[in-house]
């Protein structure tokens, strides 16, 4: 069927070839009999109405809205996940809204006649997308084959082996894996990948909800990182230009001699002040001991570049307060190079501006070279 496209048919009717050929063996050999599991008995007809059995009062209702509220919420996160997944494979967009109306509405009408809690099934969905099925008329189609199966033929399924609906599943499923994106996840970030088998294995080895539940941890705990221990970078000038640019990913990159430049690449909260701080202070200190070495004069002026900082709150205002006490104390100025307005804001209300002194903070990191080294010659 992949091969030829006049043949698509094949596998779109195999599933149904299957369960039929593996039932009629199953019963002329009475395999179960054997050792092999089969459906067995399934009630014929479709639930009968449920209505006189929904209480809005009684010792149940709390736990029973604790429980539904939990059961929408995984199933909403599941539903949606699903549609992202065959979204990005048939390259449309997904309505989360139109989605959370869809689960609402077919569980309301479900509780009626006493339906399980209903979500989007990434097994049945596979099925449906390697048959062929483009459009919401699959389901309606399905929907109707399912009900003439419940009322007219539910006791021939009694032989089906519950393998061969295994099966089904299991080569669907399959084709589902990709090996390139796996690959390319690898390549580009070692946690994502790490996330990405997280939910691979929670889903196969356990369910949906599993899968989730491991990458959305992966994923915060990577997020955590990333915001407790931000990047920093020192700085050189860039050849014939007032650009100042990380001296490791440009080495063409030359340092301002007795003027280190270090830039914060993260907002500067409570959960990675110290480490900025710190941070900073060891690269001045890297920094003092190599020109110690070349006999060359120590640090003078500690340049922070703040354009990529976001954000301060009063932990990352006391961690400037204390690196400039430190500074101090190693006869090096400190300077601020291009604040944001909200950043700038929180350092006048916090009076730290008067602490570090208003010539101290610069547009540029050009303007602070320009006036702290003024008689030095900048162009290589």
């Amino acid at each position: 069927g992949k091969k030829k496209k006049k043949l698509f048919w094949v596998p779109a009717i195999a599933p149904l070839i299957s369960v039929v050929l593996s039932t009629f063996f199953v019963y002329i050999t009475r395999a179960d009999k054997h050792g092999v599991q089969i459906v067995k008995h399934i009630r014929r007809g479709i639930n009968p109405s449920s209505l006189n059995e929904i209480f809005f009062s009684g010792e149940y209702l709390a736990k029973g809205f604790r429980i539904g509220v939990l059961a929408g919420m995984i199933a909403l996160t599941e539903a949606v996940a699903i549609g992202r997944t065959f979204a990005s494979m048939k390259d449309y967009q997904l309505d989360g809204n139109k989605e959370m109306v869809a689960l609402g509405t077919m569980n309301v009408v479900g509780s009626m006649t006493s339906c399980y809690v209903a979500t989007g099934s990434f097994s049945r969905s596979a099925v449906n997308y390697m048959a062929g099925c483009n459009t919401a008329v699959s389901n309606i189609v399905m929907s109707s084959i399912v009900l003439l199966t419940l009322e007219l033929i539910t006791p021939l399924f009694k032989y089906t082996p519950n393998a061969i609906l295994a099966s089904i599943i299991i080569s669907a499923v399959i084709s589902l894996v990709d090996i390139e994106a796996m690959t390319l996840i690898w390549k580009v970030d070692k946690f994502d990948f790490v996330a990405c088998m997280g939910a691979f294995f929670g889903v196969v080895f356990s369910s949906v909800e599993i899968g989730l539940l491991i990458a959305v941890s992966i994923s915060f705990a990577k997020i955590l990182l990333q915001v407790t221990r931000p990047r920093t970078a020192v700085l050189g000038k860039i050849p014939r230009t007032t650009v100042y640019r990380n001296i490791l990913q440009y080495p063409a990159a030359t340092k301002v001699p007795g003027i280190l430049i270090v830039r914060v690449d993260s907002a500067i909260y409570f959960s990675n002040s110290n480490y900025v701080k710190e941070r900073i202070l060891r690269w001045l200190a890297d920094e003092e001991e190599q020109l110690k070495e070349s006999s060359r004069p120590g640090v003078q002026y500690l340049i922070v570049e703040m354009s990529p900082v976001t954000d301060i709150d009063t932990s990352g205002i006391h961690a400037m307060e204390e690196l400039f006490r430190s500074l101090e104390k190693r006869d090096v100025k400190l300077v601020l190079a291009n604040p944001g307005p909200v950043v700038v804001d929180k350092l006048h209300a916090s009076k730290f501006h008067e602490m570090i002194g208003e010539d101290r903070i610069f547009l540029t990191v050009e303007d602070a070279i320009v006036t702290c080294a003024p008689k030095m010659d900048l162009e290589p």
